[in-house]
């Protein structure tokens, strides 16, 4: 795995000075990659005052974006509605933070029993975005390809025992899908990587992790060192996919030589749009050089 705490301590500090990182707008996915990169910083550092930061990170996602039921998508106005695979990192963060402060492991357990009823379908899929307040479906959205898997996974790692019927439930999607599933989107195929090996040797991941990792070759870029958007789109590139492939890549162990060759890459990059200044890139870019507590536990 790459560790560059130099980088990701600096990469913070102006964050927090451009109030774009932790002290700006609330948006649910930067959030929970940034509660796991400080819960990474704490087991590293020994610093309580990271799970601190952590937790006020939580409080504001639940004053800002916290609904009756469930965490709206993010703050500004054209983030409304609810995406599963949102929920499911942001339950994944509260694991993490939860393994050592332990109420947010009941947080994240209730919050699991709050939504999955809303999102599945049984035997059919998982709802990519709903309405903000659960109602039903977002207009013209349909299932999400990688949802069940994301649900699956992460149940598991929360509480096998207490959420064995949800985890049932999307294991059956998963069963149901896997074999036919080709993923061709870069941070889609980064997340597959990622969620493949917290249980290595399931037929699910190992089918899922070989596929990603052809469909990755055909999609590098060198020169300069990237991966593109997708298989034909060979100009198009974002840092903050890119990051995402890079933790896929560090969890499975593998092409550690295009996780340095993109990370260089794109330390230097700059797209002229909001990409250059959005917190989801910077803390993804610290994410894919601190992976810490994304890679699962020995």
């Amino acid at each position: 795995m790459t560790r560059d705490l130099p980088f990701v301590l600096a990469r913070l500090g102006w964050m927090r000075e451009q109030r774009t990182w932790p002290n700006g707008l609330r948006y649910l996915w930067t959030d929970a990659f940034g509660v796991v990169l400080l819960v990474s910083l704490y087991r590293v550092l020994g610093d309580e005052r990271y799970l601190d930061q952590a937790e006020w990170v939580v409080a504001e996602v639940d004053r800002v974006l916290g609904r009756p039921v469930g965490i709206r998508i993010g703050e500004a106005p054209d983030r409304d509605g609810q995406y599963f695979h949102y929920l499911a990192m942001w339950l994944f963060a509260l694991g993490r933070l939860g393994a050592v402060r332990h109420r947010h492991h009941d947080r994240a357990v209730a919050l699991v029993r709050a939504i999955h009823p809303r999102f599945v379908v049984r035997g059919m899929g998982v709802t990519w975005k709903m309405r903000e307040d659960l109602s039903g479906p977002y207009p013209g959205y349909g299932f999400g390809a990688l949802d069940a898997f994301h649900g699956y996974v992460v149940y598991r790692l929360l509480d096998p025992g207490d959420l064995a019927g949800p985890i049932g439930e999307m294991q059956e999607l998963v069963e149901a899908s896997y074999r036919a599933l080709h993923i061709t989107q870069d941070l889609g195929l980064g997340m597959m990587l990622w969620l493949s090996h917290f249980f290595p040797d399931e037929p699910w991941a190992v089918v899922q992790r070989g596929r990603a990792l052809a469909t990755l070759e055909s999609m590098w870029v060198d020169p300069p060192g990237y991966f593109c958007r997708a298989p034909g789109q060979r100009h198009v590139r974002f840092a903050f996919t890119n990051y995402g492939v890079s933790i896929g890549l560090q969890a499975v162990g593998a092409r550690m030589d295009r996780v340095d060759r993109l990370n260089a890459y794109f330390s230097g990059y700059r797209s002229h749009d909001d990409y250059d200044t959005d917190a989801i890139t910077h803390v993804m870019a610290c994410a894919s050089l601190l992976p810490g507590e994304l890679i699962a536990r020995p």
